[in-house]
């Protein structure tokens, strides 16, 4: 895990532009740090690298690497190293390190482009082929690691954040206001959409897909890998036992490091199981962090301690505060280069402090569980849609187990009707709440439809699917990098396994729920190791908190922020922010919004300092 950059143009980089840039990815890794310049015809390739040293410490595995006329600046990690390495060794190939960079390297070597289909992990690279004089960037199949590219002046340049960019080139990049305004009106689903970033004319390097260069030119990048959503017939009973292997395996393999590991644990069945996996499967002393809020909304205190005690891990608290609320918030959009997405991501990053505080070097996180096995309360109501009228179905007793278990917790007035997608399946303003009353607090009104990507017919699927690669999964894994990185540790996800992605989706959409709970296959995949009240508990958890654990709006002091003169107001009313701060706040839509506009406002008073 490290961070990386690098420029591709007709010119070499100064010492300054280098040590200005490795100056500002210091905290993505502050182990060790190098550069390298090569020539390729008539172009200059430089690569800069970060190290957070995970796996073979020793200085032999420095990046830039080099090895047989290839050249690699690589952040990631490859959690089938070992596997791949074996396959080499039997091959003929040797090696002088124990890191998984020496092995991708090797394996480029030995397939080409195509050794990107045999790696199970998650990276950003950039790698020089000198024999054959050119660059290869690739970023792994979910996202998990950022890569930024800036088109400018001849010159292709990439980086792990916005702001080595901007320290590579010397130039501040423009504000894109037209992606904050999606952002404060639509929300942080729409931000994937639209295939923008918040400044003008820098590209976020897309998931899933590589790009070869012979010059310096903007990425025509390529697909290596697309999910399938054909179906394959199976019993629950064999789901189950499949999920349960696929995701011991996926844990296992996530624990591969050479320097202490920590897990994230809140309320719910994803991160207890992940916790259970190591601790009971797999007979691990383990460490877990959990954040607590005094909003009984979102106090998920009791489901934790019972975790605690069931696993007799070591455990530490971190308690919500509005104390120093502006100063930490301000810091986060500085070191984010962005709005911070949601108060949850806000509250991760105490997390992420308290995990390296405490000497770890990666957390293990339960991200993209809800959208491979279905978590959120759109997902119960789309498959109920897609139960009713099927043969041998008796569906009122389906919708009678949703109002006795997963539907007695859903606040949105949208989902509260769970016949709600059998009578409009192509309805969403579940999702854009009130949507119409934060664009009219814009100077310019701002009135985007929403869209999805077709994936597949089924309705569930498709919304998953769409949340796993546009929505939702793409911008939890920026924040997850962005904080966990900012104090140099590595985030990790074993839901995102590839194995046990591409099998949940095969399985039937009718093994999906059942009995009123969601997640059904992963709460049986989770029974003997997770207690029932944990693994059968029907409320959606996670990480998060009120906006009123945060912001006292009753405190004159608070109210001077908010309304203080600001870049904001160019783009949002005044007044209209002033009234709308006497709300209760009751509607979780409005406490959103309260915090965007707050995160927004710190950015762009950010990008005028």
């Amino acid at each position: 895990m490290c961070g990386i950059a690098g420029a591709f143009g007709p010119s070499p980089l100064s010492n300054a532009r280098i040590n200005a840039a490795l100056a500002s990815m210091q905290h993505r890794g502050p182990d060790a740090d190098g550069s390298a310049a090569y020539k390729i015809g008539g172009n200059y390739v430089t690569f800069l690298h970060t190290r957070l040293a995970i796996i073979d410490l020793d200085p032999r595995a420095n990046q830039p690497f080099e090895r047989m006329s290839v050249a690699l600046t690589y952040n990631g990690e490859i959690y089938n190293y070992i596997e791949v390495r074996d396959e080499l060794l039997m091959l003929g190939h040797s090696f002088t390190t124990q890191s998984d960079t020496e092995v991708l390297v090797a394996a480029y070597k030995e397939w080409g482009a195509g050794f990107l289909d045999r790696l199970d992990g998650m990276w950003a690279f950039a790698l020089l082929d000198m024999e054959h004089g050119e660059v290869l960037l690739s970023r792994d199949r979910f996202g998990e690691k950022p890569l930024y590219t800036w088109m400018l002046d001849g010159t292709l340049y990439f980086a792990s954040e916005v702001k080595t960019l901007e320290a590579l080139t010397g130039r501040n990049a423009d504000v894109n206001t037209e992606q904050l305004k999606r952002f404060m009106v639509n929300g942080y689903k729409c931000l994937g959409k639209s295939g923008q970033t918040y400044f003008q004319g820098i590209d976020l390097f897309p998931a899933g897909h590589c790009a070869i260069l012979h010059r310096p030119e903007r990425p025509a990048t390529a697909s290596y890998w697309e999910l399938s959503t054909a179906v394959h017939e199976t019993t629950f009973e064999d789901a189950v036992a499949e999920t349960r292997q696929l995701l011991e395996r996926a844990v296992e393999t996530r624990m591969r490091a050479d320097v202490p590991l920590a897990f994230c644990l809140s309320g719910g069945v994803d991160s207890a199981t992940l916790a259970a996996i190591a601790a009971k499967r797999m007979g691990r002393d383990i460490h877990c962090f959990s954040i607590i809020d005094s909003d009984e909304r979102y106090d998920e205190s009791a489901n934790i301690n019972m975790m605690v005690n069931h696993l007799g891990c070591k455990h530490h608290r971190v308690r919500t505060s509005t104390e120093g609320f502006f100063e930490r918030l301000r810091k986060q959009v500085r070191m984010h280069d962005a709005p911070v997405v949601t108060i949850s991501y806000y509250m991760h990053a105490f997390l992420s402090e308290a995990i390296a505080d405490a000497g770890y070097k990666i957390a293990i996180s339960g991200t993209a569980a809800d959208e491979i096995f279905t978590g959120y309360y759109d997902h119960y109501s789309m498959w109920l849609a897609g139960m009713h009228d099927q043969p041998g179905v008796d569906f009122d007793a389906l919708v009678h187990d949703w109002k006795s278990g997963m539907g007695t917790h859903v606040q949105n007035p949208g989902l509260q009707d769970p016949l709600a997608f059998v009578r409009n399946p192509n309805q969403r303003d579940h999702i854009t709440l009130d949507r119409e009353l934060f664009s009219s607090f814009m100077n310019e009104p701002f009135d985007e439809p929403w869209t999805e990507d077709i994936y597949t017919q089924d309705l569930l699927r498709n919304r998953m699917a769409n949340e796993l690669f546009t929505e939702a999964v793409p911008v939890i894994l920026n924040e997850d990098d962005l904080n966990s990185m900012s104090v140099s540790i590595e985030n990790r996800s074993p839901f995102l396994d590839r194995a046990l992605v591409e099998y949940l989706y095969s399985v039937p959409s009718r093994h999906l729920m059942g009995g009123g709970y969601a997640k059904r296959i992963l709460r049986e995949a989770a029974a003997g190791i997770v207690p029932d009240e944990v693994r059968l508990d029907a409320r959606k958890r996670g990480f998060n908190a009120s906006i009123n654990s945060l912001v006292d709006r009753n405190d004159p002091e608070t109210r001077d922020i908010l309304l203080a003169d600001s870049p904001v107001f160019d783009l949002v009313k005044k007044s209209a922010i002033e009234a709308f701060l006497n709300d209760d706040m009751a509607s979780n839509s409005f406490s959103k919004f309260l915090f965007s506009f707050i995160s927004v406002k710190l950015f762009l008073e950010s990008r005028v300092l």
